[in-house]
């Protein structure tokens, strides 16, 4: 009878634990959109920083073809 007690008790804990409220999600929401807006910059960087190598390459080219 104490085991189905407890089985009764960990399952409610668990049910009210993993519910999320308004609030939070709001949170976790603007948290992802930094983030995007992180990696959204990083890699319009990345390239920026490839366009700029291939163009140093091909002025180089330009002077020394080899």
């Amino acid at each position: 009878m104490k085991k189905l007690l407890f089985l009764f008790m960990a399952a409610g804990a668990l049910t009210f634990t993993s519910c999320d409220s308004k609030k939070e999600n709001a949170v976790e929401d603007k948290a992802e959109m930094k983030e995007e807006a992180t990696e959204d910059a990083a890699e319009g960087n990345a390239d920026a920083a490839e366009d700029a190598a291939e163009a140093t390459k091909d002025s180089v080219d330009a002077v020394d073809p080899q």
